[in-house]
């Protein structure tokens, strides 16, 4: 069944290519359009198009469907298109004339557009909320070690004392940025399209307030030719907002790959969150920081695909938008994952104490002892040419007396107001 039939055969190889794997990805706003067609007819209702019983009796229609979504036991066979033909012909089977009536004023394009918004919405609510348990569990483990010596970096040389706690807190503030990002997402999304049709709008008086409060979007996209325009622009927005997220975890995870190396041995995990080799017996691999890498790195590349897409169409509707859903709903789906292991391996991280006579620690501390000179009258010039001489001249020697003062300053690290940063919903 297709909604557009009008009892042409359609060539069966053109059929399968423009239907690609739009069934199995379907299934993902299955819910969504099964909402947004319960509203729509009680919107048909008010404006006289559907009796009360007529209401009712698709209303029961339509939870059914709810009800087998929710179970699992929905599936859309092959002889249907997409999961809008499959949701109008069950109604059809069960209520007869009735079922065929769910069609009025709307058009398939403002279906797949209504389903998406609140696909998306929903889940990039959920994104919200799994980015906010990942920061909760940041700023944990930043206060539990805040005062753990982590030798600082530049260039990947060993640069200045840092610690643990500055580490763990640095991640959760890129986090708040991220989240700014995400809201405005949200409320690109947060407009009901519903109505807009085929992108002209609906000759019936139909009441896109009642839809839009139904349906509980903020508001509404008045424009109905912008509403279809905003399909490609909602995903282009989102790919960009999952990309930032991405780029902050996949940082994240590389830093904890490389300081699980021996070369580094600054934290370690229990056995049974690592794998083992094949052939040696000694490795303790961090596979599951290097897939989140992978799989972040991999969405990182959503927004060009986006973009290449939808960057020359003109406005109304394309089948080009067609081939945003899959990966889009793919990678929601793959962060959302992401999230909750980064969150569950994190909170499992042991830090290690580190050596500092390790010979390749010898001037870490060579900031603090330049500006112990400054403290005792010295100006830093003369200070920093002092140490420098020095270093070149191989008769530095390290004073790490103040090592634990300094570690407790660098640990005071504003937990509290950068957890009141973390934007909400």
């Amino acid at each position: 069944m297709k909604l557009w039939d009008k009892g042409i055969n359609i060539d069966k190889k053109i059929e399968q290519f423009t239907v690609g794997n739009d069934r199995e990805i379907d299934l993902h706003i299955a819910k969504f359009d099964v909402q947004a067609s319960l509203a729509h007819a009680k919107m048909l209702q008010s404006i006289g198009i559907l009796s009360e019983d007529e209401l009712i009796q698709l209303q029961g229609g339509l939870e059914t469907l709810a009800q087998q979504i929710e179970d699992g036991t929905f599936t859309i066979d092959a002889q249907f298109e997409d999961v809008h033909s499959k949701i109008e012909f069950e109604l059809t089977k069960t209520l007869g004339e009735v079922g065929k009536k769910i069609h009025t004023a709307r058009s398939r394009n403002d279906q797949v557009l209504v389903a998406l918004q609140l696909f998306y919405k929903e889940n990039l609510g959920s994104i919200h909320e799994k980015t906010e348990l990942f920061f909760n569990t940041l700023l944990n483990l930043a206060e539990t070690h805040k005062k753990a010596l982590l030798p600082g970096y530049t260039h990947l040389q060993v640069a200045m004392p840092s610690s643990f706690g500055l580490w763990f807190s640095a991640y959760a503030e890129l986090l708040v940025d991220d989240v700014y990002l995400l809201n405005a997402a949200l409320k690109t999304v947060d407009q009901n399209p519903l109505g807009s049709a085929a992108g002209y709008g609906s000759s019936f008086g139909i009441d896109r307030e009642l839809t839009t409060k139904e349906l509980q979007f903020a508001t509404l996209k008045y424009n109905v030719v912008a509403a279809q325009m905003a399909r490609g622009k909602s995903e282009r927005t989102i790919a960009m907002t999952l990309g930032s997220l991405c780029n902050t975890m996949a940082r994240f995870a590389m830093d904890i790959c490389l300081y699980m190396s021996q070369n580094f041995g600054f934290i370690t995990f229990p056995d049974e969150l690592t794998t083992g080799s094949s052939i040696m017996p000694h490795k303790k691999n961090p596979d599951v920081f290097e897939l989140i890498r992978g799989k972040c790195n991999k969405i990182q590349a959503l927004q060009t695909e986006m973009v290449l897409i939808t960057n020359n169409l003109p406005s109304g509707y394309h089948r080009d938008y067609q081939l945003l859903k899959e990966n889009m709903i793919l990678a929601i789906t793959d962060v959302k994952d992401i999230l909750d292991i980064f969150n569950y391996a994190i909170q499992q991280i042991e830090v290690k104490n580190i050596d500092l006579n390790d010979a390749k620690y010898q001037y870490l501390f060579t900031v603090d002892n330049i500006n112990t000179l400054v403290e005792g009258g010295m100006s830093f010039r003369e200070a920093y040419q002092i140490i420098g001489k020095q270093v070149q001249e191989g008769t530095y020697k390290p004073d790490t007396s103040k090592e634990h003062s300094h570690i407790g300053s660098i640990g005071n690290l504003c937990l509290e107001e950068i957890k009141a940063k973390f934007p909400k919903l």
